[in-house]
């Protein structure tokens, strides 16, 4: 057994380890990164990248198919769906150096490519080595939570991991979930040829705005997506090629392949966590305010750790740590200034509080702000109109930005930003967007804020009247 001692041990080659390992290395700690699986985890493998590059195939087959309305005729693309999986593996490939065991080995990161396992509060087991570090950080991310439906051990059946690897087109794809990652994907081989129906126990996208999703189900539905809600799946049965899902309430979905796309479970098994005297449970390891663990010297970020199971939120928990962790000083991580997005077409993004959530919080005191897309300029040349933009505001500073529409994602960043930073309502307003752009949207929202209380109100017209009558 080899013995190592290190200043930072990272558990886990995802966008949140690799953060903190660049980080810290560059900064000139001693960093031993471990992974026992594949460098960069779920997220360049299974999740956003593969994921937006499928969709990005999906949208190209739509265009095709809606070129009319621009004077373009349309045509009936002719999909090769082995070649689109190409493309998704060629964009895996390409950003695959970032990540990779020789970059970071280059940035002089000690890359062990075995798993870490506590077995004691001070030492982490990995293969041939005993690692002692001054501080640990677990990254190790979340996989696809498969539910214990009957009978689906005996039926072959797809997750986000899985679905990369398939090959050939789905007659009918039969989705469990409806939930983000169950909604792009039936967008995207619904686009790409396929026949989707998505089955879900609530209601589609329950966890976003009902206003807004009800603008992105009515456009996947319009397309031709089925989507079967209050449907709780009891049964599942058939073969590869003829899959039966049964719901509690009798109804009979079937279909040639079955995704489930239910949700995420933290990965905290066989870890060794109750070695080291580190408390978890099945939703991830508890961490507080500073990410730190029940044992000190132990951090946990990004899904592991419960919170948003998003990569840009692993990234920010990185830079929460890394504060801590080489310069000692207090940090904490906050959620409210977090953004998350659905990359269906059109696209929902969030930020802060829901129009309802700022309700029950602020009351009386909360003003929503709102503009259409359809009276943005770029939108209507570009026939993206679809959508909109609502702020909720609190005594003059925004507590929350809900957005539907063409790059909803990109547009939410502005409000995440004045989120962070406490801005007011005015200095969005003050913003200058180029014209014509959909960015102009976030400046609209905030000009809307401030319309009635400069064009309704009768004493700024009174000020406007005294200036022009008497100030030379």
């Amino acid at each position: 057994m080899t013995k190592l001692k290190t200043d930072l041990l990272v558990i886990g080659a995802g966008s949140g380890g690799l953060s903190v390992a660049a980080g810290a290395v560059q900064m000139g700690a001693d960093v031993v990164l471990l992974e026992d699986h594949k460098m960069g985890g779920d997220c360049l493998n299974y999740g956003c990248v593969p994921s937006k590059a499928l969709i990005a195939a999906g949208k190209q087959a739509h265009i095709m198919r809606n070129g009319a309305k621009f004077g373009v005729a349309n045509v009936t693309p002719k999909i090769d769906y082995a070649a689109a999986k190409d493309h998704v593996q060629s964009v895996i490939s390409t950003i695959e150096p970032v990540d990779s065991v020789e970059r970071f080995e280059g940035l002089g990161v000690n890359v062990i490519q075995e798993r870490g396992r506590f077995i004691d509060a001070n030492t982490v087991q990995a293969g041939a080595y005993e690692i002692t570090a001054r501080r640990v950080v677990v990254a190790t991310g979340s996989s696809p939570f498969v539910p214990p439906i009957a009978g689906l051990d005996t039926v072959p059946y797809l997750t986000n991991e899985s679905l990369w690897g398939l090959r050939e087109q789905p007659a009918h794809l039969l989705i469990i979930g409806g939930g983000p990652i169950g909604i792009e994907m039936a967008q995207a081989y619904l686009r790409l040829g396929s026949r989707v129906t998505v089955i879900e126990a609530a209601k589609a996208m329950g966890r976003d705005d009902p206003e807004l999703a009800g603008v992105v189900l009515e456009r996947l539905r319009d397309e031709g997506l089925v989507i079967e809600e209050d449907a709780m799946a009891s049964e599942v049965s058939g073969s590869a090629g003829a899959i039966t899902v049964k719901a509690k309430d009798g109804r009979v979905f079937e279909g040639s392949h079955l995704l489930m796309a239910v949700g995420r479970a933290a990965n905290v098994n066989d870890l060794g966590l109750e070695n080291a005297g580190i408390t978890y449970d099945r939703g991830g390891i508890q961490v507080d305010a500073s990410m730190r663990t029940t044992n000190k010297k132990v951090y946990a970020i990004g899904d592991v750790a419960g919170q948003m199971q998003f990569t840009h939120v692993a990234g920010y928990h990185a830079g929460v740590v890394i504060r801590s962790i080489l310069f000692g000083l207090p940090s904490k991580a906050r959620q409210d200034h977090l953004p998350r997005a659905t990359y269906t077409d059109p696209e929902l993004a969030q930020v802060g509080l829901t129009e309802a959530q700022a309700r029950e919080t602020h009351g009386a005191a909360m003003e929503v702000a709102r503009f259409e897309l359809h009276e943005n300029d770029r939108a209507i040349a570009e026939a993206k109109t679809t959508g909109f933009i609502k702020v909720m505001v609190v005594k003059g500073r925004p507590v929350g930005a809900s957005i539907v529409g063409a790059s909803a994602g990109d547009l939410i960043g502005i409000w995440a930003l004045a989120i962070a930073n406490n801005l007011k309502m005015s200095q969005v307003a003050g913003m200058v967007a180029p014209y014509p752009t959909l960015g102009e949207v976030n400046k609209r929202a905030a000009g809307a804020y401030f319309s009635p209380r400069l064009f309704e109100n009768p004493m700024v017209k009174r000020v406007v009247g005294l200036v022009q009558r008497y100030v030379p």
